[in-house]
């Protein structure tokens, strides 16, 4: 199937993302022909959008994007599926702060978003690391991404870790880490430069709810990821995928796995 782009208003060459990466990225998530998560996603990219000061229209309340999604993607057959929308300020005349926005979005068809797609290798990266501010929780333009992308290719890795200032870990490049020993499961807390994730946020509040596991945010330093039993990378951009090694340690994905599938099953 082609891939689903969509652009509001004529997407402009020279516009601010483009020229600056002045903009915001959320997912919104399809599942067995169907939005879920919507409100999550919705309200995300709003606070989002408040967070880089760019002007929401009147016209982006929640009915508008489940309207355009279920026009633009869902009609067209789309069944499962992440659609990775991008929220810009637009390149014109007006004084920055009144500046008019815009958005476009493209659909990442996939497995089910609510099971585990596969395994990834990762490994810590010491040359840059990320900050832990306002911005650092939301899916913006990001240099640091890119380098580590990079770095990534070159050592044949699909991830790795990157830490804040303080040498603690904030998160992989393209989502948060989890990290399960005995009945605990860590997770780097916003403060140290993880990401807000409607995705991740769901699934620990299952894990909380039906008590499968302790949830424990906390400021993780590197060497704790070699004592995890279990290490799962949940992405907004990628889906759910398990750590299957860092440098020489391999691990397992058998409650991760069972977690996950519990997760799916009871979904609604």
């Amino acid at each position: 199937m082609q891939k689903i782009v969509y652009t509001q208003d004529n997407l402009q060459l020279l516009n601010r993302s483009f020229l600056f990466g002045d903009s915001v990225w959320v997912s919104f998530f399809i599942r067995n022909g169907q939005i879920i998560m919507a409100e999550e996603s919705y309200f995300f990219l709003m606070a989002s959008m408040r967070k880089m000061r760019l002007n929401i229209p009147l016209t982006y309340t929640l009915e508008f994007f489940q309207e355009l999604l279920q026009n633009e993607v869902l009609s067209k057959g789309v069944q499962n599926g992440i659609v990775q929308l991008m929220a810009y300020r637009k390149q014109d005349e007006k004084p920055l702060a009144k500046s008019e926005t815009a958005f476009f979005f493209e659909v990442d068809e996939t497995e089910d978003v609510l099971r585990i797609q596969g395994n990834v290798e990762l490994d810590l990266i010491k040359e840059i690391n990320v900050n832990a501010n306002l911005l650092s929780n939301i899916r913006v333009h990001s240099p640091e991404n890119i380098y580590a992308q990079i770095y990534a290719k070159e050592n044949d890795l699909d991830d790795v870790i990157l830490l804040n200032p303080n040498k603690k870990i904030a998160r992989s490049i393209f989502g948060n880490l989890l990290f399960l020993q005995d009945n605990v499961i860590k997770i780097p807390k916003q403060t140290e430069g993880a990401y807000i994730s409607p995705l991740m946020e769901n699934f620990i509040t299952f894990i909380h709810k039906n008590k499968l596991a302790e949830i424990e945010e906390a400021e993780i330093i590197a060497f704790e990821s070699q004592k995890a039993e279990e290490i799962l990378r949940i992405s907004d951009e990628k889906g759910v995928h398990s750590v299957s090694k860092i440098r020489n340690k391999t691990f397992e994905n058998t409650r991760f796995s069972e977690m996950v599938q519990k997760w799916a099953e009871n979904f609604i």
